[in-house]
């Protein structure tokens, strides 16, 4: 196709994902209460009631300003939405490089499709689980003859962020997965960039979690790690079974190239009869004569 009928493509495939992420999002919104309660779980909040009966550190959850609560809900909704209407959009992205792929690769693209989704909710999953602990260590840090006022909005900003983080950041190992099916890379060149990859993702969870602490950053980056080397693992095992099959897969395009070196006789050559008397002029060369002279030539 053409640049603008990609575009226009393009254009199509996003409107779709955007449609399908409004849907869920409306559902979510009618139950953003309880959506809400879920994700005020991992905080100890402080009883108002009995303020002294309180074992560890606590935060008040207290609404500051009168919008506030809407714009949060937003948050809210748009996140579960996204979350919601995973396949859709990962669908959506396959079907826009699909028509791109040879018929080998559109067999990968489904066990991507089919993966993607699992890997992006276990990624939330994940990110459900480390809150607490990391809402424990960020309230650890206030002085202990105070009761962090905690807003709700900057909480649930922290807790949505961390579950698109986590979502997404699971997707990284399926991606080095598919580019070594294509050929693009091998898995002995995925295991020497271990270092590179483990230093790379570590900085990456250190920016990309809400809290400055140590504990957090680490429940994010070890299992991405443990995804890396797992999608290294994959790759090797993929590399050795091309090996089996075609014994030049490691080679070059160039070098693996066989060169036929068997002598096969010649035919001879139909001689061509040159006029006996020569003309004045060019004369004029049969049709037969001139096919005979461009197949010698």
């Amino acid at each position: 196709m053409a640049l603008a009928d990609h575009l226009r493509e393009l254009r199509n495939r996003v409107v779709k994902s955007v449609l399908a992420i409004m849907v869920f999002a409306i559902v979510a919104a009618v139950y953003h209460k309880q959506i809400e309660q879920f994700l005020l779980q991992p905080l100890p909040q402080c009883d108002k009631q009995n303020p002294g009966n309180v074992h560890e550190r606590c935060a008040q959850v207290s609404n500051i300003g009168l919008t506030a609560g809407f714009n949060w809900m937003l948050k809210v909704v748009l996140t579960a939405g996204v979350v919601a209407a995973v396949p859709i959009w990962l669908y959506q992205v396959w079907a826009f490089v699909a028509p791109g792929l040879h018929k080998h690769e559109k067999k990968y693209a489904i066990v991507f499709m089919a993966c993607g989704a699992p890997l992006f909710l276990a990624g939330v999953a994940c990110a459900i689980w480390v809150m607490p602990t990391m809402v424990k260590m960020l309230i650890s840090f206030t002085p202990s003859d105070t009761t962090p006022i905690l807003p709700p909005e900057d909480y649930f900003d922290i807790a949505t962020r961390m579950v698109l983080v986590f979502g997404f950041a699971f997707e990284f190992p399926l991606l080095l997965v598919m580019l070594n099916m294509v050929g693009i890379v091998t898995g002995k060149r995925l295991l020497g960039w271990w270092r590179g990859m483990v230093m790379g993702i570590t900085v990456f969870t250190a920016f990309a979690t809400p809290g400055a602490d140590p504990v957090s950053m680490l429940l994010l980056a070890m299992p991405i790690w443990a995804l890396y080397f797992a999608a290294v693992a994959v790759a090797l095992l993929n590399d050795r079974r091309k090996r089996r099959n075609n014994p030049d897969a490691d080679l070059d395009d160039e070098e693996a190239s066989h060169v036929d070196l068997t002598v096969h006789a010649v035919d001879s050559a139909e001689a061509v009869s040159a006029s006996a008397a020569p003309t004045a002029g060019p004369a004029p060369v049969p049709a037969a004569r001139h096919e005979q002279m461009d197949d010698i030539t």
